[in-house]
């Protein structure tokens, strides 16, 4: 037998469970929404939400948001598409244009999300 000591656990008085204000994320919800948030993570992606949210309605033709970006219109596409993925974006042809509407339940669930009230010490 060795003659080692082996640390003790040790608990400190100060740790406190402190109740929960609200539920947690589930891991599934979190997978989810870090598909949501993968999607938003690149620049180009998150401008063209911008974009369209900036719109009359939430909704625009892909030939009003194009203008202002240093990609090509098939960047463009995939881009969109990604965010059509993600929930983001919802998107209907009319003639020959395709027009995108953002999805207000997909832009409330992550309001919500990021929605946490801090501390006022944790603003400053």
């Amino acid at each position: 037998m060795s003659n080692r000591v082996l640390p003790l656990a040790v608990t400190s008085p100060a740790c406190e469970v402190t109740p929960l204000i609200r539920e947690p994320l589930t891991a599934q919800a979190a997978t989810e929404l870090a598909a949501v948030f993968k999607a938003l993570s690149d620049p180009v992606r998150l401008r063209l939400l911008s974009v369209i949210a900036s719109h009359t309605g939430q909704e625009a033709c892909v030939c009003d948001i194009s203008d202002g970006f240093d990609v090509s219109q098939p960047t463009i596409s995939h881009h969109l598409r990604v965010l059509r993925e993600a929930g983001l974006l919802s998107s209907e042809r009319r003639g020959s244009w395709v027009y995108y509407r953002v999805e207000p339940a997909a832009l409330h669930q992550l309001s919500a999300l990021l929605d946490i009230a801090l501390p006022e010490a944790a603003v400053r």
